[in-house]
């Protein structure tokens, strides 16, 4: 996520329901005390100085024009995307109307756990949905980022956490966490559990983002205030006077500093600073995003056409794994011509295609699904190892559908020759998946309405940066798959 959310990244993994110790994440690296796993966060390998650093599945493509554009199937599948978004947002409606949307089904084990950045996606695909319901969902989760900001146990900064709870249930040691999204003395409900208490700046750029798209559509001051505020925030805890420049990853739970910088955060910050230029006038959030671009162009690797992951350091770079995002966010964001090879580098380099037949597969007898995986070290994942204690073994050939969406939206913004066919063949493996994977699952122990909401991957998936993804539906996912559908791009 985001993912370096995250998207380092922000995403985060699903865990089995019979883990009973969470496993470190992106996102729970971020809780009081995880500061120490850089090397987790932002990959290992060689590292190079940063001194002269450079600035399908058979049958794929008949599912494809079965299900495009315009057609009755194709309708079906967002509307059954949007009703998995409406019941993750309803899931507690017993605990207050202010309120964010669960991230994952139950059964993925994070209980009712609310990702800030899954919550930015979520306004985005309900604002790329026509009519005043949707709308209404995008304002009523604005306003919840909103009330976060400003009614945040311990800071009055404009920070958002990682991530947040809105609804009861009985964590694995026993203790029961009964409130909502709001406790009772109005302050909100941190997700100190998992340890998801820091501040990432991926996460903040996409709250940032979506905040300034509500302006953009509503007018309501309220949200571009959020957003400037969301920004500044940035500027002054993670701007970087580091070689390679650009901004650091955030804070951890208990105010750190943590000194390593991703190239999707910057990514995400070209994103947002460019929003704020355009909304507010002001000629610094300018200056602000050229410096986040600079950061990722010094990450561009020429001779192999595709973005590193970030530093550790501010220093060297490191160049082990290469993640899907960087290629794919960093064209949407800066749409560089110089830089479009990186969407032929993620579709050839992290294409998988992921059958029952597979060694770890957990797809369905006669089902196969394409598109690309989290990076370059999932490929290489030891097949017959757990992911991480109590976790399933990996399948190399598991399918990421968040990042398989974006690549889908990447071609589509290019449009050079093929492109548009490709996309059409990713957004048909995703749509399949929602039809057919992770039935039977639930949000606050009430059923998912029937194929609806898209899981994270195919099969168990090992990232190569500590943490998995598994089959269980996704907020972020099934976003993305919504932009990519109704092709809007979030960080233009």
């Amino acid at each position: 996520m985001a993912g370096v959310r995250r998207h380092p990244e922000d995403r985060v993994s699903a865990v089995p329901t019979d883990r009973r110790v969470p496993g470190i994440t992106r996102r729970t690296l971020l809780g009081t005390g995880t500061a120490v796993a850089a090397l987790s966060v932002l990959g290992t390998g060689a590292a190079r100085a940063a001194t002269g650093a450079a600035a399908g599945a058979t049958g794929a493509a008949d599912a494809a024009s079965a299900t495009g554009p315009g057609t009755a199937a194709w309708d079906s599948a967002r509307a059954r995307a949007y009703a998995f978004l409406d019941a993750a947002m309803d899931g507690y409606p017993g605990h207050g109307t202010t309120r964010l949307a669960q991230s994952y089904a139950d059964q993925a084990g994070l209980f009712s756990t609310a990702f800030t950045y899954d919550n930015a996606l979520a306004v985005l695909a309900h604002l790329a949905h026509p009519g005043p319901a949707s709308r209404a969902r995008a304002v009523a989760l604005g306003d919840a980022l909103l009330y976060a900001q400003a009614h945040d146990p311990q800071y009055d900064d404009g920070r958002l956490r990682q991530a947040y709870n809105v609804g009861p249930y009985v964590f694995y040691d026993g203790s029961p966490q009964p409130d909502g999204f709001v406790h009772a003395d109005g302050t909100v409900n941190v997700g100190t559990q998992f340890g998801f208490t820091g501040t990432a700046v991926g996460d903040m750029a996409w709250a940032g983002i979506a905040l300034a798209a509500l302006a953009e559509r509503t007018g309501a001051r309220r949200f571009l205030a959020g957003a400037v505020r969301i920004g500044t925030w940035v500027e002054t805890n993670a701007r970087t006077d580091q070689p390679l420049g650009g901004y650091r990853f955030g804070v951890d739970g208990a105010n750190n500093k943590l000194p390593y910088s991703g190239t999707e955060h910057n990514i995400d910050l070209v994103g947002l600073f460019g929003r704020l230029a355009r909304l507010t006038g002001d000629g610094v959030w300018l200056r602000r995003r050229a410096r986040a671009a600079a950061f990722v162009g010094r990450m561009w690797e020429s001779s192999g056409g595709f973005f590193y992951t970030g530093t550790n350091d501010g220093v060297t770079i490191n160049t082990s794994p290469i993640p899907e995002d960087t290629q794919t966010w960093s064209h949407l964001a800066l749409r560089d011509r110089r830089h479009a090879g990186s969407l032929d580098w993620a579709a050839a380099h992290l294409k998988v295609v992921d059958t029952a037949g597979r060694p770890n597969s957990t797809v369905p007898s006669g089902q196969s699904y394409e598109g690309v995986t989290f990076s370059s070290a999932s490929l290489m994942a030891n097949e017959d190892a757990p992911i991480a204690p109590s976790q399933p073994r990996p399948d190399r050939n598991g399918v990421w559908f968040e990042g398989t969406a974006h690549l889908a939206l990447a071609l589509r913004e290019r449009h050079a020759p093929g492109d548009a066919r490709r996309a059409d063949r990713l957004i048909a493996s995703i749509e399949r998946a929602q039809d057919n994977l992770g039935q039977g699952q639930t949000v606050g122990g009430t059923a998912l309405p029937a194929r609806s909401g898209v899981v994270s991957a195919s099969s168990p998936l090992d990232t190569g940066f500590g943490f998995g993804y598994y089959p269980y539906r996704h907020l972020g996912a099934t976003a993305w798959y919504l932009l990519a559908a109704a092709r809007l791009n979030p960080l233009r």
